[in-house]
């Protein structure tokens, strides 16, 4: 399975509802109706808590730097930061180079 492909996925639904939930909380504190919020903030958090767990396997499996996981985690809880991640080319297994004998 290419989990590098289903991080990139998931980034961008997971931004796509935080971008759907922020309309969804402006009408439910401006009108009362909770319904976009109800259906959209499980959905968000479910997609979020992947989101974190995907990133911390890769961050094992591919050997990312620490650095490149904090701009991974950082970039979560922006709106469009899931879009960012999911164009980011730093995020493949590094190359470690075989030793010669």
């Amino acid at each position: 399975m290419d989990f590098l492909r289903v991080f990139r996925v998931l980034a961008m639904a997971e931004s796509v509802s935080w971008l759907l939930l922020i309309p969804a909380t402006i009408v439910k504190y401006g009108t009362g109706q909770a319904g976009g919020v109800q259906l959209l903030g499980p959905v968000h958090g479910a997609l979020f808590v992947a989101y974190v767990l995907l990133a911390l396997f890769l961050w094992r499996k591919n050997q990312w730097t620490g650095r490149a996981l904090a701009v991974v985690l950082v970039d979560s809880v922006l709106p469009t930061g899931g879009f960012w991640v999911a164009r980011r080319t730093d995020l493949g297994a590094r190359r470690v180079p075989v030793p010669v004998p």
